[in-house]
C-alpha cells in the first residue's frame, strides 16, 4: 500500500488546516489509519487514529481542537487541525495497519505502512 500525505503549510498561531491521506495498492475501508507527528530530535508522536467503523481515538494535547475522518469512496483520511499552536509544529504522517477490522492504536509499532510526512508550521 502506499500513502500519500497532503495539507501541510506554514500558518499562523490560531489557524486551521486540513491535512490529508490518500491509500492505494490496498482496498481501504477495513484498516485502522492513523496520524502521527515529529519534531527534530523527538520521538514519533501519536496524534489521532481511526478505524474501520470510524471509531476514533486522539492523543489528549490535540483533543477537542483536531479531527479525523474517512472517505472510504475516495480512500483518503482526513486530519481537520483547528486552533493551532506553535507546539503543533512538525512533520506529520499517516500510517496504516495491515490487520482488517481491529481497532484504533495510539502505539507506532503496530503500523505497517508509512507515509513520506507532510510539514505543518505554525508561527506565533
Amino acid at each position: 500500500v502506499q500513502l500519500v500525505e497532503s495539507g501541510g503549510g506554514l500558518v499562523q498561531d490560531g489557524a486551521s488546516l486540513r491535512l490529508s491521506c490518500a491509500a492505494s495498492g490496498r482496498a481501504f475501508s477495513a484498516y485502522v489509519v492513523g496520524w502521527f507527528r515529529q519534531t527534530p530530535g523527538k520521538a514519533r508522536e501519536f496524534v489521532a487514529s481511526i478505524d474501520w467503523r470510524s471509531d476514533s481515538i486522539y492523543y489528549e494535547a490535540v483533543q477537542g481542537r483536531f479531527t479525523i475522518s474517512r472517505d472510504n469512496a475516495k480512500n483518503t483520511v482526513y486530519l481537520q487541525m483547528n486552533s493551532l499552536k506553535p507546539e503543533d509544529t512538525a512533520v506529520y504522517y499517516c500510517a496504516m495497519r495491515s490487520l482488517k477490522y481491529v481497532g484504533a492504536s495510539s502505539h507506532s509499532d503496530v503500523y505497517d505502512s508509512w507515509g513520506q510526512g507532510t510539514q505543518v508550521t505554525v508561527s506565533s
